[in-house]
């Protein structure tokens, strides 16, 4: 029970992105800062993290070794990713936004042939290509269905070019976010622990955002004193504490897969608590029914896909069969 409480409180800390981007957007702020200030504002945390464990060199040297391949995968796993959900904001809403987001689950899984493994058959070294997982895919399309019906009334609403910039660029970043941080883990090869390799990658991009930032004071000039703070509690609650808290979730569960999965569902929350947020603080109503079943479907396909790879469903319907049909002519 502490672990889904701490994933829970995960969740809560993770929303926080998709409603103060919101915020963001609606006080006038440019999505230029909205994303280059908050890796800006964690390299700082991140790097006292690393210094405090005594493994800056380490990293260090292991980018110096793989220059080429830590910018360009860390390039499309941040970079590729939060430029387009910043933009978004400016065009939906956080809940829709964070909705959206969660098919990334399914992007992840189509993208699984790109990567391969080696294994041993037969005392051979064999490189083996990763295949699509038929099973998870077909119960995540639960997900997307949900997905497509929280879409229905924002495309009703509003001209074809305003909804399609603010839904593309979420698919764009929901491609780039697994396929960067999986590409990276393969450099890493496990020499590096997760907030190393975080740390890592927001160092490599930082000149990106740091162009991003002056191509934002170019065009906007510079940010407000509000977006500033409001970039800071985004770097600060969802980039530190929310992903710390998740991985302190998942460490204390690690040895019991049903547990892990039940910490990794709660995220699927994140959209609910992005709708309380904007209801609070921006004074949006409750999205209408079609978008209620929309986000409860979501949250459904994310739960079962948490689930489904820790369960037999052999032993599953062989239990039931038991239970149900041990005396059938009894009763």
């Amino acid at each position: 029970m502490k672990a889904i409480l701490i994933g829970v409180l995960a969740a809560l800390f993770f929303a926080v992105t998709f409603v103060v981007n919101h915020m963001m957007a609606n006080d006038g702020g440019s999505w230029y800062f909205s994303s280059s200030l908050r890796f800006i504002f964690m390299l700082p945390f991140l790097y006292l993290f690393v210094l405090i464990k005594g493994r800056t060199k380490f990293v260090l040297k292991h980018i110096q070794q793989e220059k080429k391949a830590w910018f360009i995968w860390s390039a499309v796993g941040f970079v590729l990713f939060y430029v387009p959900i910043t933009f978004s904001a400016e065009y939906s809403p956080g809940w829709l936004i964070s909705g959206t987001w969660q098919i990334t689950i399914i992007c992840g899984m189509i993208l699984a042939p790109l990567f391969v493994e080696t294994v041993v058959i037969n005392g051979k070294e064999t490189i083996v290509r990763h295949k699509i997982p038929w099973r998870s895919l077909l119960i995540s399309s639960i997900m997307f269905i949900g997905i497509i019906i929280i879409q229905i009334p924002q495309a009703s609403q509003i001209k074809l070019n305003l909804f399609l910039l603010g839904f593309l660029p979420i698919l764009i970043a929901a491609f780039s976010y697994p396929l960067g941080n999986r590409k990276m883990m393969q450099v890493v090869n496990g020499e590096l622990g997760t907030i190393e390799r975080v740390f890592g990658m927001t160092l490599v991009t930082l000149p990106i955002w740091i162009v991003i930032f002056v191509v934002g004071v170019l065009k906007e000039g510079l940010p407000s004193s509000s977006q500033v703070v409001q970039a800071f509690i985004v770097a600060l609650f969802s980039g530190i504490i929310a992903t710390i808290l998740f991985f302190y979730a998942t460490n204390i569960v690690k040895d019991n897969q049903e547990q892990l999965a039940a910490v990794e569902a709660t995220q699927s929350l994140e959209v609910v608590f992005a709708i309380i947020g904007e209801m609070i603080l921006l004074g949006l109503p409750l999205p209408n029914g079609l978008s209620m079943i929309g986000v409860a479907l979501i949250i459904i396909g994310m739960c079962i896909y948490s689930f489904i790879d820790h369960i037999s469903f052999g032993k599953f319907f062989k239990k039931i069969w038991r239970e149900v049909f041990k005396n059938p002519f009894t009763g």
